[in-house]
Order: C-alpha cells, then sequence, then structure tokens
C-alpha cells in the first residue's frame, strides 16, 4: 500500500511539473517584443525559392508582420495561414522562442520536372502534380519541351516525372523529355549521343525495364554511339537505328 502511494504521489508531481512547464515556456510575458523573425526550411534540398526578406515582405504586406509587435498580441495560426497560401510554399509551422522572435519552418513545394512548351508556356510541375510558377532561379531537374498543354504535364508527365524521380539510374541518366505533336515520348540521356523513344505515355515500368535490360547487355558491348534511335514503343521487342556513317 505504502508503495502504491508512493508511486501515485510521484506520477501527481510529474504532472504538476508538466503543466507549470508548458504554462511557462508557452507564456507570452506581458509587454514583451518580437525581435525579428528566424526562419528554417525543413526539406533536405534548399531551393532558395524562400528568404527570411521575403517572409517579412509576405507578412507586411497583409499587416501581419510580427517585429517590434508585442508578443501577446501576435497570431501564430494567421501568420500560418497567410504563409501557408504563398505559391512556393507547401507547409509552414510558426512558434515563439525562447529569445522572444517567431520561429517560421517552412516546407517547400519541390520541383519534379520544368516545363517548356512549344506554346511559350513555362513552369514547373511539383511533387504532388501542380503547378508552380518560375521562380526567376534555375533548378536542376529534367526539362520537358514540345506540344505539351497542362493538362498533359499533370498527368502523363506528372507520372513519367515521379517514375524517374522514385529510379535512382534513370533520374540521373534522362536530361530532357521532349513531347511530340502526336504526344509520344522521346527522351535525352546524358550519356551516349542517342533518341530513347517511348511512344505514348503509358507502361513506363515495362518499358524503363527493357530499356535497363539493353542499356546493360547490349550497349555496354557494342558501344553507346552506334545507334541513332532505339525505341521501345512496341511489347516485346526494341527497335534500333543505326547512325549513318
Amino acid at each position: 500500500m505504502i508503495k502504491r502511494i508512493l508511486i501515485l504521489c510521484v506520477l501527481l508531481l510529474v504532472s504538476a511539473y508538466l503543466a507549470v512547464a508548458v504554462t511557462v515556456f508557452n507564456d507570452k510575458p506581458a509587454g514583451q517584443v518580437c525581435q525579428g523573425i528566424e526562419l528554417t526550411v525543413k526539406d533536405s534540398i534548399d531551393y532558395d525559392f524562400i528568404s527570411v526578406k521575403d517572409v517579412n515582405t509576405i507578412l507586411k504586406r497583409k499587416g501581419l508582420s510580427p517585429t517590434d509587435k508585442r508578443l501577446d498580441q501576435i497570431n501564430i495560426r494567421q501568420l500560418e495561414e497567410a504563409l501557408s497560401h504563398q505559391p512556393f510554399i507547401a507547409e509552414a509551422e510558426c512558434y515563439f522562442t525562447s529569445g522572444g522572435k517567431v520561429a517560421v519552418d517552412i516546407y517547400q513545394r519541390i520541383p519534379l520536372l520544368r516545363v517548356m512548351s512549344n506554346n511559350g508556356d513555362e513552369y514547373y510541375i511539383d511533387n504532388a502534380g501542380e503547378i508552380l510558377p518560375i521562380a526567376g532561379k534555375a533548378v536542376h531537374v529534367t526539362i520537358a519541351t514540345g506540344f505539351i498543354d497542362r493538362k498533359f504535364a499533370q498527368t502523363q508527365l506528372y507520372q513519367l516525372g515521379k517514375f524517374l524521380r522514385s529510379d535512382a539510374f534513370w533520374d540521373a541518366q534522362i536530361e530532357q523529355i521532349n513531347v511530340t505533336p502526336r504526344q509520344e515520348l522521346e527522351l535525352v540521356p546524358r550519356v551516349g549521343n542517342h533518341i530513347l523513344f517511348l511512344g505514348k505515355a503509358e507502361d513506363y515500368n515495362e518499358k524503363f525495364r527493357k530499356l535497363q535490360a539493353f542499356y546493360t547487355e547490349a550497349l555496354n558491348q557494342v558501344g553507346w554511339n552506334k545507334y541513332e534511335r532505339i525505341s521501345v514503343e512496341f511489347n516485346n521487342q526494341i527497335i534500333c537505328t543505326k547512325k549513318e556513317k
């Protein structure tokens, strides 16, 4: 019985400590002024789409800049809402630091492909299949050119972009996708002077499986510059066009 009472007392003391700690750490002392913004980009790659200056500009434009405001007058949820609606931000988390600043943790929208359509339309497709405006700074991703409308980009090209990103070999190998007037796909590899022809935008797993087997078993033997065009358009066959001498 005494042991149970002691355990209960310890639990009560721990609970009381946690309650006090949460209150203290979340307390916004009356009159304390915000010392500015502390930005952290949480993604593994910082594409430099957003900076502290950008965050300050966005919040000032909306009349929500926390700098020099009293902490008890700052609505953290309003800041998160304002930032999360910006084109290059997927999610924003805001909270107060012990030094009296507002910490802003940003999760970016990640570019998957850069589309440069023959109609003059230019944008990124992000990893959610959404249109991402060109930020003014180049991001090293595969480029898609040719006869591309936005619907095709967000469906067939998006699926191809996801496949390439998921496969380390092909992600490193393919530098350009070209879409023909018939919406067939031509790929430009980084190694070799040939064109890879996929045909219609479908059956990616099977087509790239055949290509990788051909790369491994044939091109390593005959050389990387023997063929002008390698087609996996049709099932169960690979059609190669030799270069003219």
